[in-house]
């Protein structure tokens, strides 16, 4: 028995961060090094910045520093860096922002294309670092290079698509990401075949690492919260279904 219920694991996943714009109130808030206090807001469903995410200070919410498209999820950097992973292409791209460092802009910048173009990060302030780990490695461990600004996160699990071969390979991958160490451990979901699941619309959305067992569990939009076994790769059993 794993020992493992499914409250526990809904009050981890409910603290994990998820994809914009579905999960946006999920993401950290945050003060910077200077000691100003960022929040996210989101923008609705209708108009010309529709689900749209977008960062600012919290005495200044129109006034914007930094704008996230679908997918893109933030993660907190010590000692005072903001991450943000999201698919870039075949790829997944990590970069790094320093809050104090985010220069405003106006709404209208990105407004209408910002929403339709395949560019997932719009800021007028470049990233103090940025990187792409390309989504075709197999599975297993490999070395990576990792900027040394994201280097003090210590694990960042990252469900991605993964392009199968056939309906029986898995359509969906774990990119686990040890940036202290500089590893990343690509886990294929061995059970989320397009045989078994309508890909597209049952998607893996995000997934933690029990503290206890230490093995990891996720939330599979449209089915259910599930238990991996130790491995990371097979489905161990539903722990609830939706």
């Amino acid at each position: 028995m794993s020992g493992i219920d499914a409250s526990r694991a809904r009050k981890v996943l409910s603290e994990t961060v998820g994809p914009v714009p579905w999960y946006w109130k999920t993401f950290p808030r945050f003060q910077s090094h200077s000691r100003q206090r960022f929040v996210w807001t989101h923008h609705g469903t209708e108009g010309p910045v529709a689900h749209l995410v977008t960062l600012g200070l919290e005495h200044e919410r129109e006034t914007i520093r930094l704008a996230l498209n679908t997918y893109c999820r933030p993660f907190l950097v010590n000692p005072d860096f903001l991450g943000i992973w999201c698919p870039e292409g075949r790829n997944i791209r990590l970069a790094c922002f320093d809050p104090d460092q985010l220069k405003a802009f106006d709404m209208a910048q990105v407004a209408g294309w910002f929403k339709q173009s395949s560019e997932r990060i719009y800021s007028a302030t470049a990233p103090v670092a940025d990187f792409e780990i390309p989504l075709s490695l197999g599975a297993g461990t490999h070395k990576i290079e990792v900027p040394a600004e994201l280097s003090s996160v210590d694990e960042l699990i990252v469900p991605t698509s993964y392009k199968p071969m056939s309906q029986d390979d898995p359509a969906f991958a774990l990119f686990v990401f040890y940036l202290q160490a500089g590893l990343v451990d690509v886990l294929p979901q061995t059970w989320f075949t397009g045989a078994q699941y309508r890909v597209g619309q049952q998607w893996i959305t995000r997934a933690a690492r029990d503290p206890e067992s230490h093995r990891i569990f996720g939330e599979c939009f449209g089915v259910g919260t599930f238990l991996l076994e130790e491995d990371g790769c097979r489905l161990a059993e539903w722990l609830e279904k939706t």
